[in-house]
């Protein structure tokens, strides 16, 4: 097959490919389309393109990224987009080789996540219950508030879930996460109790933009957004407003940082990783062992609390003298 003449059709060809095939995210889709333009544009700099560049070339522009003082992490995610371009090129026999496929990456970094103590949770949850401009808007802000932290879920399923999945009240929530892979999470007694109040309240003003003629929405948080649902960059406003509402630093505070608590929480009071790794939707292990951590001062406290030589001025113990 003949190869695209443009750069920014071999971006477009491969984007599809991906939402067709592998299912990926808008987001995902985003990221990969920002990536590939900067390193087409390098490249075109270069009089070069995705159908003549080598090896070298390519590890000359990750160079030069790394030089432009760009995050490890960025620099990982757009070798990933380069590799996976050309992986599909060599499928579609667009080119004869993989220039990227030998190509090591800069890792990622394994900072620990940003996470909060469940009394800072407790004191969001009761800042969501006074934060709104009428009763309607509290109860939907409660609710935000509620299913975040009960279910770990990542925001962009939290905003867009539909009403349908939530009738009936349900004691599990099927989510669809990335690539349109869906997982049962549990709700805790308080997240059902903010989905029934707020349920009634949506459906009581869905009920009156209908007699007006308006088209009934789909989804349980919705807005007048082209998405037709709570955006994700209103809910990251919204948070940080409950966070000064409950005197928690809105820096601390973000949509990640309650599903980073989700999961700390329930490690710290004894469930295992891999019914974490399947409550936050994790394809890998890996992705959720950075939590470990929390066991691992768990352990310390332990020892610093009953070891008898953590105990005792000098590291003596009773027996010593006798």
């Amino acid at each position: 097959m003949t190869a695209p003449a443009h750069p920014h059709h071999w971006i477009s060809a491969f984007l599809e490919a991906q939402a067709a095939e592998a299912g990926a995210a808008t987001n995902t889709l985003l990221a990969y389309g920002r990536d590939l333009k900067d390193f087409a544009a390098w490249m075109e700099r270069r009089n070069t393109g995705f159908a003549e560049v080598d090896r070298e070339r390519i590890e000359a522009y990750l160079i030069d990224c790394d030089a432009q003082g760009l995050a490890r992490s960025t620099r990982a995610r757009r070798l990933s987009a380069i590799r996976q371009i050309f992986r599909f090129a060599f499928e579609e026999g667009w080119r004869a080789d993989n220039p990227a496929i030998r190509i090591r990456g800069p890792g990622r970094d394994r900072r620990l996540p940003k996470t909060l103590e469940v009394a800072e949770v407790d004191r969001l949850l009761d800042a969501a219950r006074s934060t709104g401009r009428g009763a309607p808007e509290r109860l939907r802000n409660t609710c935000l508030m509620e299913l975040l932290y009960a279910t770990g879920m990542r925001v962009s399923e939290l905003v867009s879930l539909p009403v349908a999945a939530v009738r009936g009240d349900p004691r599990m929530l099927l989510v669809r996460g990335k690539g349109g892979k869906e997982r049962m999470v549990p709700l805790s007694p308080p997240a059902r109790s903010a989905l029934a109040a707020w349920i009634e309240a949506r459906d009581a003003t869905e009920a009156e933009r209908g007699r007006k003629g308006a088209a009934p929405s789909p989804f349980l948080f919705p807005s007048r957004s082209s998405a037709g649902h709570l955006t994700r960059h209103r809910f990251y406003l919204l948070i940080k407003e409950i966070a000064m509402r409950a005197g928690i630093s809105p820096a601390k505070v973000t949509p990640h940082t309650l599903r980073h608590a989700f999961a700390t929480h329930l490690l710290a009071n004894g469930a295992d990783l891999r019914s974490i790794q399947t409550l936050l939707g994790h394809a890998d292990l890996s992705t959720t062992e950075i939590y470990t951590h929390v066991l691992e001062n768990r352990l310390a406290e332990l020892v610093l609390k009953h070891h008898p030589l953590a105990r005792k001025p000098g590291g003596s113990t009773s027996s010593d003298g006798q």
